[in-house]
Formats: structure tokens, sequence, C-alpha cells
């Protein structure tokens, strides 16, 4: 499929992919279609950038990996669960909902996300305890 964008659409395209090293604007202009779409079929998500690499999250809102790891977690299920979250977050339940169904269409991309967060967790609390040990 060939697409045309307007000179002005084409030249802030390539301008933002020359901002980000090995990224072109075909790979760019890849990235934003799949995250629209995405946006589209799930509202309330979007996509940001961080340490990490870029993930989808809730608007104005935690990642939607923090709420998959915040429900494996919490001692309640079912719509309790959903309530618990949504204390936590400070946000309603149709909001983490929405995590949820971006979850079960996107479920390995976010169980990807949840192992990289433990890991990172485990390599940190391990650095953490080798200095307490050098300091004790």
């Amino acid at each position: 499929m060939s697409v045309r964008f307007d000179d002005q659409v084409l030249e802030r395209l390539r301008r933002r992919a020359r901002a980000v090293p090995g990224l072109t604007a075909s790979g760019l202009a890849q990235r934003l279609v799949d995250e629209g779409l995405r946006m589209v079929e799930h509202p309330g998500v979007v996509f940001k950038d961080g340490p990490s690499g870029r993930r989808a999250a809730l608007a104005f809102g935690p990642d939607v990996w923090e709420v998959v790891a915040f429900l494996r977690q919490v001692d309640e299920r079912g719509d309790a669960a959903i309530d618990a979250a949504a204390e936590t977050f400070a946000l309603p339940p149709t909001r983490l909902r929405a995590a949820l169904h971006y979850y079960a269409a996107h479920s390995d991309e976010v169980e990807a996300e949840v192992a990289q967060a433990a890991a990172e967790s485990e390599l940190a609390e391990g650095a953490w305890e080798a200095e307490q040990r050098l300091l004790a």
C-alpha cells in the first residue's frame, strides 16, 4: 500500500524519526499507525516513552503492565480487585477496565513488560542488598 502525506506532515515525520537513532520515517509511520489503531480499539489507552521503551499506559495513569502486576498481587478477586486498584491508582474502575481490555488483546506484549519490570526490580534489590552488606 502506498500512502501520500502532506508535505508538512512528511517533514514533521522525518524530523521526529531523525531524533531517534536507528528509526526511519517509514518505521515511525508504521509505529504511529499501529499505536493509533490500538488507541481507537482501546479508548483510554495511550503510548508513552520511558527508560524501558515505548509502552501502553492509561491516559494520565499508570502503565498497563503496572495495573496487571497490581491485580496479580492484591488479595481481592473480581470486582473487588478492580475496586482495590481504583483506590490505589485513584482512578475510576472504568479506566482500569480499559487496561484489562488492552491486556486481553495484547497479553504477550504486556507479559513481557511485567517480566522485564520484575527482572529490573530483582537487580535493583540485589544491588541495594550488596550496598547494605558493605555498610554493615
